[in-house]
Parts: C-alpha cells; structure tokens; sequence
C-alpha cells in the first residue's frame, strides 16, 4: 500500500480526530505517533503531507455540526473573516519554513506542549471573570487578534490551532464555552485553505495507494471529529480547560523522555 499500512492510517485519522479541536496539540499526538509506529515524517514528504490533509476530515465534521449557523448569521462570516486575514498572510509567507524544517520537529513539539500548557492554566483562571459570552460581542480588533494567535499555532507544531485561538479567546475576554465554539468555526477557513494549499502543492507527489490512505484517514477523522467536538463543550462547561493543560504538560514530560534523549 506505500509508506504505511491502511490500519496505520486508520489510527492516525482517529488520533487527529480525537484530539484536532482539543487543547492538547493534533500535531504532536500525530507526530509522537509516527514515532511509535516507525514512521519516518521527517524524510517521507508524503507523510508530511497525509498529516495536514486529514484534516479536511475534521474540517467536515464543523461544516456537519455548525453549517446551519454559517448559512444565517452573516456577523459571524465578519468575526471570521476578520480573525482568518491574519492567519492566511503569515501560513502563506512562512508555508515553505513551517514544511520543510519545523513540521515534525521533536523539540519544538515538546516544548510548546509545556509551555502552552502553563499559559493555558492561567488563562482559564481569567475566564472566570470573563466578559463575552459570544464572539459577536467581543470588538473586531480583538478577533483579528485570535487570529494571529491561530497563526503563531501553524508555525509551531505542539502548540494546538484550537489550543492558540481557545487561548487567544480567553485571555482577550471570551468566556470558555464561546471560546472552544470561536475555534472550531475559525477552523473551517483555516484548515480549508491550509489543507488545500498543499494537498496542491503535494498532489503530483503522492505515491500509488496513497490516495486510499488518505482517504481512510479522512473518514477516520470525521467520525471521530463528530464526536469528539459534542463532548468537549460539554466538558468544557463542567470542567474548564485545566484537565488539558496538566494533560498537555504530563506528555511533554513523556515525549521528552522517550524520544529527546
């Protein structure tokens, strides 16, 4: 079948399904992942490729849950907009940077795991005094700023999309539900354009069997994406993000000891 198996691909599509729209860093779980299951991401391009375009499978699972309210509520079309300009400039200047030398990279992963993990602590005790309870309350200037944050998360690779823009919400006034809710909308755009932008870049590359591969990865992740998104606002609201952040900081740890040594 090419450079993994269909029950390998199988896995990652449920792993990035999983843990795409949590705070907790896709990226990371997918790369230590590969580890595990001997897969070379940083001298395979196609590997490097079917960990970004498994998205579109988690992509689907937003447009599934959330479709309705793109149709009718053009404000939030603004909000989005105005957060993904941000986003889109610095994926496009810096996309040649983020997959070729940092995508993968096992330092990097390790260390925003941690450090995002401390930050997203002390962001959750903010959202206790939170002033928002939707994005269409909180001012423009402030939404293209979570945008950027979403941006900062595409160059590192462990910090999480939906960790950066959860994080950006809650230390810029977003209560923690309308938080996580932000995240997966602004991912629709965002993973969408990222996605497309290399599965063009990369099409001509793909080896023979590789499109099945990707395709199971695709179904894998939206079912689990599906599930997965319904659960967390319901945990979110009984729990906070605390739990993700000692999760992300206790990965780190094992990450590093397993694979930095």
């Amino acid at each position: 079948m090419g450079p993994m198996s269909l029950w390998e691909a199988l896995l990652l599509g449920v792993v990035e399904g999983l843990t795409e729209f949590l705070p907790v860093s896709s990226t990371g779980h997918l790369t230590l992942l590969f580890h595990l299951l001997g897969l070379p991401i940083q001298e395979d391009p196609f590997l490097k490729t079917f960990l970004i375009a498994i998205q579109l499978g988690a992509i689907l699972a937003i447009l599934l849950l959330y479709g309705r309210r793109f149709a009718v509520d053009r404000a939030l079309w603004l909000r989005i907009g105005m957060a993904f300009l941000p986003t889109a400039a610095m994926g496009f200047l810096l996309y040649p940077l983020i997959k070729g030398e940092i995508l993968g990279n096992d330092g990097i992963v390790v260390f925003f795991l941690f450090s995002v993990g401390l930050v997203l602590l002390l962001a959750d005790r903010l959202a206790e005094r939170a002033r928002y309870g939707d994005v269409l309350e909180l001012p423009l200037a402030r939404v293209a700023l979570i945008g950027v944050f979403q941006g900062l998360a595409a160059l590192f690779p462990g910090t999480s999309r939906s960790g950066a823009t959860i994080l950006g919400g809650l230390l810029l006034g977003l209560r923690r539900k309308a938080a996580a809710e932000f995240s997966f909308l602004l991912a629709l755009p965002t993973m969408l354009a990222a996605v497309g932008y290399d599965l063009l870049k990369s099409a001509p590359a793909v080896p023979q069997g590789g499109w099945i591969l990707l395709g199971v990865g695709f179904l894998a992740a939206l079912v689990t994406a599906l599930l997965t998104v319904r659960w967390m606002l319901s945990f979110v609201e009984r729990h906070g993000f605390r739990p993700f952040a000692y999760y992300r900081m206790a990965l780190a740890l094992v990450y590093a000891y397993f694979f930095l040594r």
